[in-house]
């Protein structure tokens, strides 16, 4: 029987120690919903959204302030350091207090007691406490005290929708617990005992006193001095309610949906952000006189590739439309912000050199006829002075010579993430803003090439002459303030680059230090247009005025990498046999096999440089040394192109300003200055020109010949259809 009676207590007591082990849920507070959090580098607050049931829940913290610490244990349970989750001694006292009181006058509910109490949310009844104290003993098992004490202070109602102490030192202080008094954390150690009836917003009589009453054993218990008491006690009772920070508040709401109900540290300065905010909301307002109401930058650190500062659109306190549109990851059309990109990549696959030049014509591409901002064409420009001023009819060419598909691909592995359509789709306009991009995947690619030069990441845009003098021609661009940073030591040399948008609506500004990227964009969140909206006069000045605010850096180190190649002067191709002045310069490896110079010609004897008619026509206006050959030895085919439309053109007319009839403007170029032009349209004469070769022509709608045929017998021939 005694056998018997030992197996089933054996049984019994095992039975209940496995429930005690398994009582308790790995997550305590699974269920439980929490404010999305976001701070900057240092722990400051950025800003916060509240968790999905209503209530500010801040994440949990790993500690307590100390003071808080030391007021919580003295008012809620003097043995917490020593007790296993349950105080016979406090449960003593309870019982005599409620018998003596003849109701309910203490709980002896311990700290621990109160977590496992508020993870469980259950009624408060005798078989509830009872349980209380059967978890508690095994709360004290699993965790420290220290962390139990963290648990409290993270889940304990402070009032309101205000839950957990960092939530209500933020609502009720404005700030953090670093520098808590000995008055708040009295204050926030009695404020959970009854929330509902004794708190900040009622019977706040009550609530001094208890404050103070505890304020009175800590001093007792030797925590405080007599002048410490004094000023306590004499310190006003909080109870003003602060709204949160808001810094980065398009960050806020992008990690609010990413990470939702979780605490995030970025890399954000919050100083550096606080000083920018300023800036790009006084540019705003400005820039809003003209019809610009939207602003978005961001500041790189090129050597961490941290994000220090994050604006996704300036001065939201307007409330106007749009303010809420985070810029920074929107897609929008890149104007000319990837000609360097370009430049680069056809660079380091040999594809040009650094000073090769490309054709700056009239030129129609199958129907797309590209212009230069300012609408005018000088033949010939080296390749790094069309980056250099940005002109969009070289960049169309080297876009062609270079490939869309190319291009394309290059731009997708270095990250931007916008390019899913066809490349055949995108065409060549793809270099003057055919495609979209957003600030912050611009930014990242061009932080990743500066990273890439300094050896410090990868980058399909790897090659470090490349980027050498990509970089040179960036820091080439004219700045908006017209002052030179070669003759002002104060000012500090930055390559950057702008691009605009068709119809004004996008306006972009990328600099780069060897420290640091700073992007910015400006224009209509609904992409409405604004007059004098431009890369250079709109988001430049913006750019180098947040570059105001960051340490000043050198520049980058000359490449060490790449060959030397021997060049010719005059064209910037690799120099053949026929160039007569060649110069040694450093180039990419892939430079070895870069096209030969095709202009120049041997005549008579005599080595001449000798461009096609069309380029030759505007490359003489602004280059009075170059020479013409003798007429009779150029190459027939060289003699007369046409310059607009070109074969194979899809064309639709257009009513003159003037408001004749609609047709067609048609020229050639021809190399002899007095040449006479015959004009046929299929097999019908239809005039002839002289000196300036340029026809305008009624065509019907169809496929149609376009001949021109030269005093000398010279011919040109060109198909178009006419919608």
């Amino acid at each position: 029987m005694k056998k018997r009676v030992r197996t089933y207590l054996l049984i019994g007591g095992a039975a209940v120690l496995l429930l005690w082990f398994f009582c308790l849920p790995r997550n305590l507070f699974k269920g439980t919903s929490y404010s999305t959090v976001v701070e900057d580098r240092n722990g400051e607050l950025l800003g916060a959204r509240i968790a999905d049931d209503g209530q500010w829940r801040f994440p949990p913290s790993a500690s307590v302030p100390k003071k808080y610490e030391t007021a919580l244990i003295e008012f809620e349970d003097r043995g917490f350091r020593h007790h296993p989750g349950v105080s016979i001694k406090a449960i003593g006292r309870a019982l005599l207090q409620n018998i003596k009181g003849g109701h309910t006058v203490s709980g002896a509910s311990t700290i621990s007691m109160q977590v496992i109490r508020l993870s469980r949310q259950k009624e408060r009844t005798l078989w509830q406490k009872l349980t209380e104290m059967f978890l508690a003993t095994r709360l004290e098992a699993r965790y420290t005290k220290d962390e139990i004490l963290a648990l409290y202070a993270s889940h304990a109602p402070f009032g309101g929708n205000v839950v957990g102490l960092d939530a209500a030192m933020w609502r009720y202080l404005g700030r953090d617990g670093e520098d808590l008094s000995w008055a708040e954390a009295a204050t926030f150690a009695v404020l959970p005992n009854a929330p509902s009836s004794i708190n900040l917003a009622q019977n706040r009589e009550r609530l001094l006193e208890k404050r103070n009453r505890l304020l009175l054993r800590l001093k007792d218990k030797g925590y405080m001095d007599e002048a410490t008491y004094e000023a306590a006690t004499d310190e006003p009772l909080i109870g003003e309610i602060h709204p949160l920070p808001s810094y980065c508040p398009h960050l806020v709401e992008y990690y609010n949906a990413v990470s939702h109900g979780r605490l995030v540290r970025t890399a954000i300065d919050l100083s550096l952000q606080s000083r920018a905010e300023e800036k790009l909301s006084r540019w705003r307002s400005s820039l809003s006189e003209n019809g610009i109401n939207d602003l978005s930058a961001i500041i790189l650190d090129i050597r961490s590739g941290e994000t220090l500062m994050y604006c996704g659109n300036a001065d939201i306190e307007t409330k106007r439309p749009g303010a809420w549109v985070d810029i920074t990851r929107s897609p929008r059309s890149t104007g000319s912000i990837l000609k360097p990109l370009l430049y680069c990549a056809a660079l380091q696959e040999g594809v040009i050199l650094p000073h090769t030049l490309l054709p700056d014509i009239p030129t129609d591409f199958g129907g797309f006829s590209p212009k230069n901002f300012d609408l005018s064409y000088d033949g010939a420009v080296p390749a790094d002075e069309a980056l250099e001023r940005s002109l969009n009819i070289p960049n169309v060419y080297l876009l062609k010579k270079f490939g869309t598909a190319r291009f394309v691909d290059i731009l997708q592995k270095a990250g931007v993430s916008t390019l899913k359509r066809n490349p055949e789709e995108y065409g060549l306009s793809l270099i003057l803003g055919g495609s979209e991009a957003c600030l912050w995947d611009v930014v990242k690619v061009y932080g990743d090439i500066a990273k890439s030069y300094q050896s410090l990441g990868n980058s399909p845009f790897s090659d470090k002459t490349a980027l050498w003098y990509m970089l040179e021609a960036m820091a080439e661009v004219g700045r908006p303030d017209q002052m030179d940073w070669r003759r002002v030591s104060s000012l500090r040399k930055v390559a950057w680059k702008t691009g605009t948008s068709y119809g004004s609506r996008d306006a972009w500004a990328i600099g780069i230090t060897p420290d640091y990227v700073v992007g910015v964009w400006a224009g209509n969140a609904d992409g409405t247009s604004a007059p004098g909206l431009t890369g250079a006069l709109t988001a430049g000045p913006v750019m180098f005025d947040l570059f105001n605010l960051l340490p000043s850096t050198g520049w980058f180190n000359g490449p060490e990498e790449g060959i030397e190649v021997e060049v010719c002067k005059e064209s910037g191709y690799l120099a053949g046999r026929d160039c007569p002045h060649r110069i040694r310069v450093k180039a990419p490896k892939a430079a070895a096999d870069a096209d030969v110079c095709p202009w120049h010609k041997e005549i008579d004897g005599q080595k001449w440089f000798v461009l096609p008619p069309l380029m030759e026509r505007y490359y003489r206006v602004k280059h009075q040394e170059y020479l013409l050959p003798p007429r009779q030895e150029a190459e027939s085919g060289d003699m007369m192109r046409f310059a607009y439309p070109s074969d194979g053109a899809v064309l639709s007319a257009a009513r003159q300003m003037d408001g004749s009839a609609p047709g067609i403007r048609c020229e050639v170029v021809h190399s002899r200055s007095a040449a006479t032009v015959y004009w046929h349209l299929d097999s019908e004469y239809v005039g002839e020109t002289k000196d300036i070769h340029t026809v305008l022509l009624d065509v019907p709608p169809g496929i149609h010949r376009l001949t021109a045929v030269d005093d000398e017998g010279a011919k040109e021939e060109i198909a178009i259809k006419m919608l």
